[in-house]
């Protein structure tokens, strides 16, 4: 259809145990109220209501929607508050790669050989 676009959301409700869930929807009012009215006995949070909707994201294309929702559930509760927070500074600190192999964990000796810090 001409001028027709379709509108996803990912969004972010923090539980009344303080913990987060993530999810993706075409309607993001409708969703809340569902997650709120408990319409769905075996979801995660049936038990866990109410909630509290702390970070919303509108997409037009239901596949990078999809992406940023598994991205989001593969962090850190660390990452997912900054975010909520809007604090960017933080978000890129938390995402920083902390492994040993990060080159930014070695530096180099007077004697010219890499060394752990």
């Amino acid at each position: 259809m001409y001028g027709y676009h379709r509108t996803f959301w990912v969004y972010i409700l923090k539980c009344s145990d303080g913990s987060y869930y993530v999810g993706v929807t075409n309607g993001i009012k409708r969703r809340f109220a569902e997650h709120q009215n408990g319409r769905n006995p075996g979801s995660y949070t049936h038990s866990r209501r109410p909630v509290e909707l702390v970070f919303s994201r509108e997409f037009t294309s239901i596949l990078k929607a999809i992406a940023f929702e598994k991205q989001l559930k593969k962090w850190s509760r660390a990452k997912k508050e900054a975010l909520i927070a809007r604090d960017f500074g933080e978000l890129h600190r938390l995402a920083a790669c902390r492994n040993e192999t990060n080159s930014e964990n070695w530096s180099v000796s007077r004697f010219g050989s890499a060394q752990r810090d």
